[in-house]
């Protein structure tokens, strides 16, 4: 039974390892031990930047077309021009009146400390954010490659002012004009964009509105080869809940494959999600929409929304509203902005354990006033709720301390006999009332928590840039002088010699080298997650050696 416990503790290492490498090599682009190679982007894709191929709006909306021509009212070439809020530094271009790079003041790059944070970005990786109009049968109308007039105004959002708006209006193109309305807010991440369609010709129409994301697959900058986030486009309904996309499904998806999420709904929301922060499309409840997403020729990616507009008769307007998030994801900000939204900060598969203990975690913040400290607090919590389950678990190693050396004088003595010696060692584990795996159970029953944390910890924004204490000044990322993981090491060792030692010679050699193995992960691991782990292995070895003094083992 103590090969068993010890085969398990094995079966989870090794497993461990492998998904490390694993991730180690889909971060880097290569082949992936359970699937094909990561898709690259098109680095020249990517350069281009302005302008997507004619093939964007047919691969998201499946209507052939877009206007080749403008106007002369619309001006020869597009230009940039930037918005500047509180919390926002908004690109728009004429070409479209797109969004081509949204920053965040408030959170720094990772790259350059002394800029902000580009979420959206068409230099250095292509990510934008697009509107237009389509028409039947590949009427020509509005879309994001539409040259527009911008109307003159204020760009930066004053001391005192709650609001601005930038006015954009296209030339008559198939009939239809489009005017495109934004207006930020003091204090928001999201932009509210109206969209009036004006029919200036002569005949009826039948326009759909689409609002779009585009990206490459490149993932932010700032990651880890040892851990993972998602990064993609999702879709988000009352229906089907949170879907994500990858890229790689993507990548494999051809006309005639059944649909990678929903395709029609009432409700719901399109999205792009990367680590810590999040780009998506929200309308109201209530409206019919398609849902779409596709790869273009060009190597870049698209999710979007479709909303038909209805007959719009000559002469006539019609009106839609629609609001463009990004920024951080703020989980309690997320869920007030639309159903399902909090979901695009990726709590892997244990969301439904991750989010109370977020939520501890940030009532012990509201607290202590300190995300190191409020993390502590949150393990000590987590050690207290666990404390006789753990108990448990340490009394039956400190036992099998005490009888190693039995156990292994009498291995000595019947190494030739092992069905003989098996018996005799289950006699003593009966006789000392011990049960072999009285140490392995708790430590699963607990490890689903833990696990549950660690996400809490890696996809929470909150720990980005966050201090604690002297040397620490961003949770997020590495320990500069790599003191935590030292502790780690160490606190990973002491555990060990407090543990009974395995028989076998080999196997006593390897339970040395295995934490050695482990805790060099986290040398790479952002402080926060290693300041957890170090918290949680001095609690585990206070109440271990107190057990094994009591049982006069230690």
């Amino acid at each position: 039974m103590t090969d068993m416990r010890r085969t398990l503790l094995w079966v989870v290492f090794t497993m461990s390892l492998v998904l490390l490498w694993d991730g180690w090599n889909k971060h880097n682009g290569h082949p992936t031990l359970f699937g094909a190679p990561v898709a690259e982007s098109s680095a020249a894709a990517s350069a281009a930047g302005a302008a997507p191929s004619a093939a964007g709006v047919p691969a998201v909306a499946g209507t052939a077309g877009v206007p080749g021509t403008t106007s002369p009212a619309a001006p020869a070439v597009s230009e940039q021009f930037t918005v500047k809020t509180d919390v926002l530094n908004v690109t728009l271009d004429t070409r479209g009146g797109d969004i081509v790079r949204v920053e965040l003041p408030k959170y720094k790059d990772d790259a350059d400390p002394t800029k902000p944070v580009a979420v959206l970005d068409s230099a250095g990786h292509h990510y934008l954010a697009q509107t237009g109009v389509i028409g039947p049968n590949g009427a020509q109308l509005p879309t994001h490659l539409t040259l527009m007039s911008v109307a003159p105004g204020e760009r930066t959002l004053k001391d005192g002012q709650d609001s601005l708006s930038v006015r954009f209006e296209s030339p008559d193109v198939g009939g239809l004009k489009l005017v495109k309305t934004y207006t930020f807010r003091r204090g928001e991440y999201t932009m509210g964009v109206k969209h009036e369609l004006v029919n200036v010709g002569s005949t009826p129409l039948q326009p759909q509105l689409y609002l779009q994301l585009q990206r490459d697959s490149v993932a932010p900058a700032g990651g880890s080869s040892f851990y993972s986030t998602f990064t993609g486009p999702a879709v988000y309904t009352a229906e089907k809940k949170f879907q994500k996309i990858d890229f790689k499904s993507l990548d494999k998806h051809e006309a005639g494959d059944s649909p990678l999420h929903i395709q029609h709904a009432d409700d719901g929301w399109v999205g792009m999600v990367q680590h810590y922060f999040a780009s998506a499309w929200l309308v109201k409840d209530g409206s019919p929409r398609d849902f779409r997403s596709a790869k273009l020729p060009n190597g870049l990616y698209t999710v979007s929304m479709l909303q038909p507009v209805g007959e719009l008769a000559p002469g006539a307007t019609k009106t839609s509203d629609a609001t463009l998030f990004v920024g951080p994801q703020e989980e309690n900000k997320l869920e007030a902005l639309a159903p399902g939204l909090e979901l695009v900060k990726d709590y892997g598969w244990l969301t439904v354990l991750s989010k109370p203990l977020f939520w501890v975690l940030v009532n012990l913040h509201k607290m202590i006033g300190n995300w190191g400290w409020s993390i502590i607090g949150l393990v000590v919590l987590l050690k207290i709720a666990f404390f006789w389950l753990n108990a448990k678990a340490y009394a039956s190693m400190a036992k099998m301390k005490a009888v190693n050396p039995r156990i292994q004088e009498m291995r000595e003595r019947m190494k030739d006999k092992p069905q003989e010696m098996q018996q005799e060692m289950m006699r003593i584990y009966r006789e000392e009332k011990i049960n072999p795996l009285g140490g392995c159970l708790p430590i699963f029953i607990q490890m689903p928590f833990f696990i549950a944390l660690y996400w809490v910890l890696l996809s929470s924004v909150e720990m980005r840039g966050a201090p604690w204490l002297g040397w620490i000044h961003d949770l997020s990322a590495k320990d500069p002088f790599y003191i935590l993981p030292l502790l780690m090491t160490a606190s990973s060792l002491l555990q060990v010699a407090l543990n009974p030692a395995p028989a076998d010679p080999m196997q006593a050699k390897m339970m040395w080298i295995m934490p050695l193995a482990f805790s060099f992960m986290f040398f790479f691991f952002p402080a926060g997650l290693v300041l957890y782990w170090v918290t949680n292995n001095l609690l585990s070895i206070a109440q271990q050696y107190v057990i094994n003094k009591r049982l006069g083992v230690a």
